[in-house]
């Protein structure tokens, strides 16, 4: 069984929540993707090479190769439609896909920290659009993402800025702690990779859930607090999990005839 959500965490400032595989089950992208296929943006066989990255994120955790080349077909695929409707995508993606795949014991975080007074902020590498639909259904402070170019309300297949990932998701959270007088001594962040520790060693409470084999062995050297929300975790040993992929991708062969 996952691990009981701990007793109230001790009051911060605020509290900076990862998406992908902390607060959602696994990768936000994908879900949009599926949402853009069903609505004719794309073909089956491109939404079968976001399948395969979907599963190899589920397996490994998140590569910053595979990030950015999800990223760049996403890009490629909103390019020329208008963000009102992108965004419209999103809200109802959400309650297609995300909305069963939000994790109790990391939500049930959040919003103890927002009960004790504190902000809560998603910080991410996915999508804004989706990244927002997610912080305000749950109730959160705000939301800081990868942001795609518009000119005149119409996607232009550019970003603003780069990914928010590894340094650069740390130097928006710091960004956005200027702005609002945050102290990050006295932030929590919460993580599961280790492309995440250039922000989870910025602030004074770092904590890990779900966590990479590199980040669980980061955090077991300096005492971080793990949660293990992942119920599969406490069923099978990390040598069984590409079974567990080749089962994952049966599925995704599935649903993908099926559509």
């Amino acid at each position: 069984m996952p691990t009981a959500v701990p007793p109230a965490p001790p009051a911060v400032q605020a509290a900076f929540f990862d998406l992908d595989n902390t607060l959602v089950r696994g990768a936000t992208l994908f879900y949009f993707a599926r949402g853009l296929a069903a609505r004719g943006f794309f073909s089956r066989r491109e939404l079968q090479r976001f399948a395969r990255r979907a599963l190899r994120f589920a397996v490994r955790g998140e590569h910053l190769g595979h990030l950015v080349e999800a990223r760049d077909l996403a890009l490629a695929f909103v390019a020329g439609h208008e963000t009102a409707t992108i965004r419209q995508i999103g809200e109802e993606v959400y309650d297609e896909h995300v909305e069963a795949r939000v994790s109790a014991g990391a939500r049930e975080l959040a919003h103890r920290h927002l009960a004790a007074g504190a902000a809560v902020w998603l910080v991410t590498a996915a999508p804004v659009e989706m990244a927002d639909v997610v912080a305000r259904r749950l109730g959160l402070t705000g939301a800081l993402g990868t942001v795609a170019e518009s000119e005149d309300g119409v996607y232009t297949g550019r970003l603003v800025g780069e990914p928010l990932h590894g340094q650069a998701k740390a130097d928006a959270v710091r960004a956005l702690a200027e702005r609002d007088g945050f102290d990050l001594a006295r932030c929590a962040a919460y993580s599961d990779s280790a492309n995440d520790l250039p922000l989870l060693m910025m602030v004074g409470r770092p904590v890990v859930v779900n966590p990479d084999r590199a980040l669980r062995r980061h955090a077991a050297a300096r005492g971080w607090p793990v949660h293990e929300f992942r119920p599969w975790r406490h069923a099978v040993r990390w040598t069984a999990r590409a079974g567990a992929a080749g089962v994952g991708a049966v599925a995704v062969v599935g649903l993908l005839r099926r559509r």
